[in-house]
C-alpha cells in the first residue's frame, strides 16, 4: 500500500459525535494520518492548508447542501477524492453527488472494515472515482457463488456471518465482496446494494 505519510483527510459533518467516532475510527487504522474536521461546509473552506488527498462530506449540513458543496471543494482541493456521508438509502442522492464529482458513498451504517478498506483504495490510487450506472436486481455477470453473497449482503448480514452461513473462509467473502463492490463500481458495501437493487446495506 501507498506510504501513508503527508496524507490529509478532511471530515465535514455537523454531528460532533459522529466525527468524534469516525476521526478515532481512521486514527486507530492509519495513524500517521493527518485528520482536520469542520461542522460545516464554509468553515472547511476558510482553511488554509494547500493539499487534502480524501474529503468526508455529510449530504445533509445544517445551512447548506453537501451535494451542492462539491464543487466548491473540488475547487479548492481538485485533487481530493469526495466521499459522500448520508443515512439516506436514496439512490437519486446518491446519483446526484456523482454526477457532481463524488468518487463515492459511505453509509453512516457501514461496517468499520469496509470504511478502511475504501479509505486505503482511495488512497492507494486505486479507486475509481467514475460513476457507476444503476444495475436493477443481481447483474448476470457475477458468479454464482457472488450472487449469493450479495444477496446476503442485501439482508444486511457481516462477512463473519456470510462466511459462517456459506462455509467459506472469511478471506473468501472478503475477496467476493471486493469483486462485487469492483464490478458495480462502488466505494462501499452499502453503494453496492444500492446500485444491485436499491437496498440499504445494514452492517
Amino acid at each position: 500500500m501507498t506510504d501513508m505519510l503527508e496524507k490529509y483527510i478532511l471530515l465535514i459533518d455537523d454531528h460532533a459525535m459522529f466525527r468524534s467516532g469516525l476521526r478515532m475510527l481512521i486514527n486507530t487504522a492509519f495513524p500517521e494520518i493527518k485528520i482536520i474536521d469542520d461542522n460545516s461546509l464554509n468553515e472547511a473552506l476558510k482553511r488554509t492548508m494547500g493539499s487534502v488527498d480524501l474529503i468526508f462530506l455529510d449530504v445533509n449540513l445544517t445551512g447548506d447542501s453537501g451535494i451542492d458543496g462539491i464543487a466548491l471543494l473540488k475547487q479548492k482541493w481538485p485533487q481530493a477524492a469526495i466521499l459522500m456521508l448520508s443515512a439516506q438509502d436514496d439512490t437519486n442522492t446518491l446519483r446526484r453527488a456523482l454526477a457532481q464529482g463524488a468518487a463515492g458513498f459511505i453509509s453512516k451504517t457501514e461496517a468499520a472494515d469496509s470504511v478502511i478498506s475504501t479509505i486505503k483504495l482511495v488512497l492507494s490510487g486505486e479507486f475509481s472515482a467514475q460513476a457507476p450506472a444503476v444495475h436493477n436486481g443481481l447483474n448476470q455477470q457475477l458468479t454464482p457463488r457472488q450472487h449469493e453473497v450479495l444477496a446476503l449482503l442485501q439482508e444486511g448480514l457481516s462477512n463473519k456471518l456470510i462466511a459462517d452461513k456459506l462455509s467459506l473462509s472469511n478471506n473468501t467473502v472478503r475477496r467476493h465482496v471486493q469483486d462485487i463492490l469492483t464490478h458495480f463500481g462502488a466505494a462501499s458495501r452499502a453503494e453496492a446494494v444500492y446500485l444491485s437493487s436499491g437496498k440499504q446495506a445494514k452492517v
